[in-house]
């Protein structure tokens, strides 16, 4: 079964500031991913995700029905995606009229681009 345990969520301020700054970020239709590659010193930020949803996007509803949309996406795929990595995924306009498949099924396509996926075990 997968969950997404709240203490793998990005909760402080300067966590989600550093890996906004110093990620790298992969974009498609949907959201925006930062992707910030962990230091062995970066212990607090270890199997981190955060999501966020800026105003521009619409009501408080319309956020954190997106918000909802791309934690679910996340929750399908984390067992593919590497452990040395903070992510964090900000919604885009295109988040807002989509279906929850349309998000989730492009999730591994840019985890791919962002070179993110666990490599397969021989």
């Amino acid at each position: 079964m997968l969950t997404l345990p709240r203490k793998r969520m990005l909760k402080r301020r300067s966590d989600f500031q550093q890996v906004f700054r110093a990620g790298r970020a992969y974009a498609n239709r949907y959201f925006v991913l930062y992707v910030f590659r962990l230091r062995p010193q970066d212990t607090r930020l270890q199997h981190k995700v955060g999501f966020a949803a800026g105003k521009k996007l619409g009501c408080a509803v319309v956020r954190n029905r997106v918000k909802r949309l791309l934690r679910e996406a996340y929750r399908l795929h984390q067992a593919e995606l590497r452990d040395d990595v903070a992510l964090l995924f900000v919604g885009r306009r295109g988040a807002v009229q989509a279906s929850g498949t349309e998000v989730a099924q492009s999730l591994p396509r840019l985890a791919a681009k962002a070179r993110i996926v666990k490599e397969e075990q021989a």
